[in-house]
């Protein structure tokens, strides 16, 4: 009984959110409330839902305040600027621009942070050039996941399966970047094909945008050095994580404070800044997965999946991958890699099952383990494009559209959501099998 009512628990908050006949925050809040009155979850486990998340959510609030008060000095709109000049104001030719910054940026940082930075100069450009920005922000987040995907410290998931795999940071970077720059370079085909004749741009405000003067947009030097400099400080300590242990979500709360002393910002006014619908929507949404790995659906999908390859390794990367994307469109993909890791590399995991039918040397051994790994992390990651709730960055990216007076519908989101990811799975699907099956 309890399985059928966390799943129909589920349903209803997904279809809520697809819908959107109330707010997303509160689709997901009430359906975790109903997970816990429904003892679908206890107390201890819906505050360990959201705990085991608070490096996510404290990320997310420092670097809202790094990026609210970097705003005010102007230099949103001085790289606006900038960006466009050097396209000449032509609208295709920046958006490929843009995508490829947000893409490698992702794979360096990561997605959440680079939106959080890409996405409010993304507006700027579009109000310069009298366009919508909804298409800009949908591309980057799609951008951001794609491009996170090729590195450790890029997207959660590679974080997860690297730590239990035992794989390097070199490790992502030789096995996925070859794959990522072809899904990125499909990515910007697809964009050119789908939106190049939808957005045009006068050729008054072109010239209009090369006569623009950048040195009128600074509005505040010595908070735009502060700011630099904080950030920059921030953006070390991502980058050194794994050496001076300490989180990435420590680091953006540090800076965040750090930059509201030194500017003497007002703190009561700082916190209104930041998005709070976004954050408890993630909340909320932890919560409900939280629900639906506890009754077991996801494991017991998985299980059923993986059983019908009969331990063909050839079968079994191609399901992890293709099942991983249809996954993590709907929920969250950090608790489902969580979820599969155990029944990919555990003792009586699927690697060594693989492994022993077939009596592998250790060459070969290693091979299947790349297979089955690579498989699930393109899987997890890029089948985030899918759809609005697939990815951190999708709905990091809606609230910023949503601050400044504008609305990415779910549909939106995933019409094209869906067009990419089945692009990028199709590309991941090829590399997979001739790199590591044949």
């Amino acid at each position: 009984m309890t399985f059928y009512l966390g799943l129909v628990i589920f349903i209803f908050t997904f279809y809520l959110i697809v819908r959107e006949r109330i707010p997303g925050a509160w689709a997901a809040l009430l359906g975790a409330l109903c997970m816990r009155f429904f003892l679908i979850i206890n107390q201890e486990e819906l505050i360990k839902a959201v705990a085991d998340n608070l490096d996510i959510i404290f990320l997310l609030i420092g670097m809202m305040i790094i990026v609210h008060i970097m705003s005010e000095t102007g230099i949103f709109q001085w790289v606006a600027i900038k960006l466009a000049q050097f396209v000449r104001g032509e609208p295709i030719p920046l958006m490929m621009l843009i995508v490829c910054v947000t893409a490698i940026f992702s794979a360096f940082l990561d997605n959440v942070t680079t939106i959080l930075l890409i996405g409010p100069v993304s507006i700027l450009l579009a109000e310069q050039l009298e366009i919508d920005p909804i298409p800009f922000l949908i591309c980057e987040a799609m951008a951001s996941n794609i491009g996170g995907t090729a590195t450790l410290i890029g997207d959660p998931p590679n974080i997860l399966i690297a730590s239990k795999a035992g794989l390097t940071f070199n490790n992502f970077i030789f096995h996925l970047s070859p794959v990522i720059i072809i899904n990125l370079l499909g990515f910007l085909v697809g964009v050119k094909l789908i939106l190049g004749k939808k957005i045009v741009v006068a050729n008054e405000l072109k010239v209009k945008i090369m006569e623009l003067d950048t040195g009128r947009t600074i509005k505040d030097k010595k908070l735009l050095i502060e700011s630099l400099i904080i950030l920059f400080l921030v953006l070390i300590g991502f980058f050194m994580h794994s050496f001076i242990h300490l989180e990435p979500s420590f680091m953006a709360l540090a800076g965040a404070v750090a930059l509201t002393i030194i500017a003497k910002k007002d703190p009561e006014e700082i916190l209104k800044t930041v998005e709070w619908k976004t954050l408890f929507f993630f909340i909320g949404l932890f919560i409900v997965v939280e629900g639906v790995v506890k009754i077991g659906a996801i494991k017991m999908i998985a299980d059923w999946a993986l059983h019908l390859t009969k331990g063909s390794l050839k079968m079994t990367s191609m399901l992890i991958l293709w099942f991983s994307a249809f996954i993590s469109a709907i929920v969250d993909n950090i608790p489902y890699t969580a979820t599969m890791i155990p029944i990919i590399g555990g003792n009586s995991g699927l690697i060594n099952s693989i492994s022993s039918q077939i009596n592998a040397t250790p060459q070969v051994h290693e091979n299947i383990r790349y297979a089955l790994w690579w498989s699930l992390s393109l899987g997890a990651c890029l089948g985030g494009n899918g759809t609005l709730v697939g990815a951190s960055a999708n709905v990091v990216v809606a609230g910023i559209a949503a601050k400044s007076g504008r609305k990415i519908s779910f549909m939106q989101f995933t019409k094209y959501g869906i067009l990419v990811t089945l692009q990028s799975l199709i590309i991941s699907s090829i590399y997979i099998w001739f790199r590591y099956l044949t």
